[in-house]
């Protein structure tokens, strides 16, 4: 730490800032005025709808799966198949060599590489020019949300940093001829931000955006920005931890609102916050305001508005199509046969958990992303993220979702005064020579502090997710599985995967439950 280099911050609203706040407020009474009738929503999706039928009529894939411009919605369910990502690979990957016209209208050179999760495998999801549209239109609307929560624009009158992924994209050798380009999503948005964004508003600004080593690029963050006049700050809950210790290291200070004064608002996304919630909010400081966003690779799905407890306003007028797939009907093996199954907006209930099925701009037709939403209501329409399709805990018939794991551990965390550094969930199953005769789930859990007393929470973590699922009840009343099984790991056991992975920062996310070991196994093998 240099303390003599770092002064303390002088917040200042030139005039330009000013305007860019005034523009802020305005675009917040248009998205205000689109709030107040429930009905908007489903009348936007069907619009929405029909404007894709017309670009993907004009397409190679359209044309085989017998997309017509004027297609109503029964003949569309009934037609086109809901797919996951395998299926699209070959028409992704006629565009990443040049061909036209393939998903979507055009040519696509910039491809957002996911994984979803760090135990995931890799994805080319193309980003179109309207697809950009649609990530400009839906962040500025996720702010204005929250301008308009609270009665003020504010946040616009300082920096906003943005703790994303690298922007330096790599050429897709496969693509040549063609010049394609690869990299993360945040990076993609990031190179193509407005003008007027970039100039006042953007951190950590473009060349420290480049920067692709983690710990270099926190070390540069801090530097840059440690007397700049930061009003807000975005990024995945686990990583803005990591951000929040790096700033108290550089300037000596903490918590964030005594380094940034005007710092008001925290946006976080990606993943459930749950456990971090109460470390978060002591690293932001008093003051600071909470904002949940639903970003995906895919599109921009909610955002936080007016009701803080009352799940995320779905993004229905931004040029994405939503569908629904009820998760009990939902099996991966059989997708061409539940295209009837699926509903839109209009019929969904809430309390459900569905399988999230996207259209986009971006040529992705019923596609099957692999999300779980709940919602809380449908007007206006609020959802819940509930978890992944692949990462559940159902090796035993138990259908425990991400959330619920997720929720069962913030409790328990918040009972004890628990800081949870990281955690995972697996199935153990029956070991005959150990004398076993069921399975049961094995928790394991990295604190950040060593607690007081010694403690076991399988008891108080069953009784949680006993109440929240029925399935899971059944099973452990029933017999057919065992309390669970919890152990502490050492600390750094989960950073030490993560970095053996080249996942450690950015936008990566560590998955929280699976319905095998292939996660447990290998943090287990850490602990020896």
């Amino acid at each position: 730490m240099n303390t003599a280099a770092v002064a303390p911050v002088t917040p200042r609203t030139p005039w330009l800032q000013r305007a860019v706040a005034l523009g802020a407020a305005v675009q917040t009474a248009r998205v205000a005025r689109r709030f107040r009738a429930a009905d908007d929503a489903r009348q936007a999706q069907e619009k929405t709808r029909r404007a894709l039928m017309g670009r993907f009529a004009a397409t190679a894939f359209g044309r085989d799966a017998g997309i017509g411009r004027t297609m109503a919605y029964k003949e569309f369910q009934a037609r086109v198949t809901p797919r996951a990502y395998e299926t699209f690979t070959p028409w992704i990957e006629r565009m990443k060599r040049g061909e036209a016209d393939v998903l979507w209208p055009g040519r696509c050179a910039h491809y957002a590489v996911s994984s979803g999760t760090t135990a995931g495998r890799t994805k080319y999801l193309p980003i179109t020019r309207e697809m950009l549209g649609h990530f400009r239109r839906t962040g500025l609307d996720s702010l204005c949300f929250y301008a308009r929560r609270t009665g003020s624009a504010r946040v616009f009158r300082g920096r906003h940093l943005f703790l994303g992924g690298s922007t330096a994209l790599a050429p897709i050798e496969e693509a040549r001829p063609f010049r394609a380009w690869g990299g993360d999503l945040s990076g993609i948005t990031a190179l193509n931000l407005p003008g007027w964004v970039e100039r006042h508003l953007y951190e950590p600004g473009r060349a420290i955006a480049q920067i692709g080593d983690w710990p270099a690029k926190l070390r540069a963050i801090a530097a840059r920005t440690a007397t700049r006049d930061i009003t807000l700050v975005a990024g995945i809950p686990s990583w803005l931890l990591v951000l929040a210790e790096e700033m108290a290291a550089h300037t000596g200070r903490k918590p964030l609102r005594a380094i940034w004064p005007r710092l008001e608002c925290l946006v976080h996304g990606g993943v459930p916050l749950g456990p971090f919630a109460a470390e978060l909010r002591r690293a932001a400081g008093d003051g600071v305001n909470f904002h949940e966003v639903y970003p995906a690779s895919e599109g921009f799905i909610a955002a936080q508005d007016d009701e803080p407890a009352a799940g995320l306003r779905l993004m229905a007028d931004a040029g994405i199509f939503y569908e629904f797939l009820p998760l009990a009907s939902y099996d991966e093996s059989r997708l061409a046969e539940l295209g009837r199954d699926a509903v839109p907006l209009e019929g969904v209930r809430p309390g459900v958990d569905y399988v999230l099925l996207m259209t986009t701009p971006a040529g992705l037709c019923r596609y099957v992303i692999g999300d779980v939403v709940r919602f809380v209501s449908t007007a206006p329409a609020r959802l819940l993220y509930a978890g992944r399709t692949r990462l559940q805990l159902s090796a035993f018939g138990e259908h425990v979702i991400e959330k619920e794991v997720t929720d069962a551990l913030a409790a328990v965390a918040v009972a004890h005064g628990l800081t949870v550094a990281n955690f995972h969930v697996a199935p153990r199953f029956i070991d005959a020579r150990a004398g076993e005769k069921r399975g049961r789930h094995e928790w394991s859990i990295e604190l950040k502090y060593a607690p007081r007393r010694q403690l076991d929470l399988a008891a108080e973590l069953d009784a949680h997710l006993q109440r929240s699922n029925d399935d899971y009840e059944a099973k452990r009343k029933g017999g057919g599985l065992e309390s669970p099984l919890v152990r502490f790991v050492a600390p750094g056991t989960f950073e030490r995967w993560l970095r053996e992975r080249g996942k450690w920062g950015g936008q990566s996310k560590m998955p929280r439950c699976r319905s095998d070991r292939a996660v447990a196994d290998e943090l287990e093998w850490l602990q020896t």
